[in-house]
Order: structure tokens, then sequence, then C-alpha cells
């Protein structure tokens, strides 16, 4: 039995968060992960109100997001936020088009970046890495991938790999597992809808209602260093139903 989380900013949709919470309770998710703009800006007092209702839906938050701005400009009060939420596991979520870097050199000094922002993490005890979207994977001029090379930059990054965005890169998934299966300590688990469907949902769908094989990764990543299963849906129509459809599945496989 898989201990499968949920990625909050599927819900984010579908205020207020406290019905969220307790609708993942009700589910049958003992996780979830946050995202920044979730508890970024909360007070002391509002972050110990969100965790009470983390644990009053039985529900443990042990991976989060937080922007790459934030976790550089105050890695104090990132590292209060973790302690105080229980978080182990953080990664750094997304790069905006106009600071992504459009050379090989420009990629590997984005890797040592990263490698520089979480050093007070990783002191701390935590896990620090990088969430994949597709743009890491478009080849750059000179046929060098973006994620290789942020990989080389940063040698102490752990890897949250988002499969379904692998794909939408037009890459391989079991390649990079194999080829990075040491960096990966949690996965994405999202769906992708056939082509021309669910147009309304983005083209995505709910785990084991689309294309992806989850079966035979689910096999590839049993070789690997992942410790964190989150099911997501970039937005969905109806959070409840891709929850519950989702859980199912992945505990299927």
């Amino acid at each position: 039995m898989k201990d499968v989380s949920f990625q909050l900013y599927s819900a984010r949709n579908f205020p207020p968060f406290a019905n969220v919470l307790e609708a993942l309770g009700e589910a049958g998710y003992s996780q979830v992960e946050g995202y920044g703009a979730l508890y970024a800006a909360l007070s002391d007092a509002e972050i110990a109100s969100f965790k009470e209702g983390l644990e009053e839906n039985g529900l443990a938050m042990p991976t989060a997001h937080f922007g790459l701005d934030m976790l550089e400009s105050d890695p104090a009060r990132v590292l209060e936020i973790a302690k105080a939420l229980g978080i182990k596991a953080i990664y750094c979520p997304y790069l905006m088009p106009d600071q992504r870097p459009t050379d090989a050199a420009g990629w590997r000094a984005f890797g040592e970046r990263l490698q520089k922002a979480g050093k007070p993490y990783r002191d701390a005890g935590l896990i620090f890495g990088w969430h994949n979207h597709d743009f890491e994977f478009a080849a750059l001029p000179d046929g060098s991938i973006p994620q290789d090379l942020i990989f080389a930059g940063g040698p102490d990054l752990s890897w949250e790999a988002d499969i379904a965005w692998i794909i939408r890169g037009g890459a391989d998934p079991i390649a990079w597992i194999k080829k990075y299966g040491d960096r990966i300590t949690a996965v994405h688990v999202k769906d992708i809808a056939p082509a021309g469907e669910k147009k309304d949902e983005d083209g995505w769908a709910d785990v084991g209602d689309g294309t992806v094989d989850w079966k035979g990764l689910f096999q590839a990543l049993a070789s690997t260093k992942v410790r964190y299963f989150i099911a997501e849906h970039d937005n969905p129509s109806d959070f409840k139903r891709f929850a519950k459809r989702s859980l199912a599945s992945i505990q299927s496989y």
C-alpha cells in the first residue's frame, strides 16, 4: 500500500481549504503537498491554524513547494514554516519563461544557483530539490538538455519528477528514471488525456483514465529512492472526483 499524497494546487480553485482538507481525509489520503502561495504569506497563528486543519483530518504535509525568490531571500522563514508544518522535503517548482536561460552555460549556472539556494535546507536535514515541467527537456541549439545541465550544476539536488510533464516535453520518462533514479525522492503522479479530449481540463486526466503507463512506471520507479507519490491534476473540473479516482488507481498498481 503506497502512502499517496495530494498536491493542494490541484484544489486551488475550490476554496475554502478547510473543506478541501476535510474532503481529502474522507477520500482516504494521509498526506498532502503544499505550494508556496498557500502559506508563504501566512502569520505564525495562521500557520498553526492550518496545521490544526491538517491534523483534524488525519493529514500530514511531508513535502512542499516554495518559490525560488523566497528560498533565496528568506531561508529562515522557509525553515520556520517547514518546522511548523512538519515538512521534510522542499522542492523549487518553476522558473518563469522570461528567466529561463537560452544556452548550456546558463542552465548549468541555474543548477549552481539551486545548489547554493538549497544549502540552508540540506544543512537543516531536509531534502531539497527541483520539480520539473516540460521546458527542461527541450534540446538547446547545441543539442544539450536543460535538465541534464541543472543536475550537472547542482550535484546535491534531489528530483521531484513530474512524469507527465516529461512526456509532454517529448522525452522518455523511463530513460530519465534510469538515468537519474538516485536523485528521485518524489514523483508527481498525473495523467494525460487522449489527444483532443478533456480540453476543459487542459488535456489532463484522472490517474488511470489517461494515456500514461503508470503500471510500467511504478515498476521502473521501484529501483529509485522515491519516498513520496503525489497525485496532481493541474486543472480538474471536480477535485473530489480526481482525488478519489486517482487514489484508487494508484493503490491498484
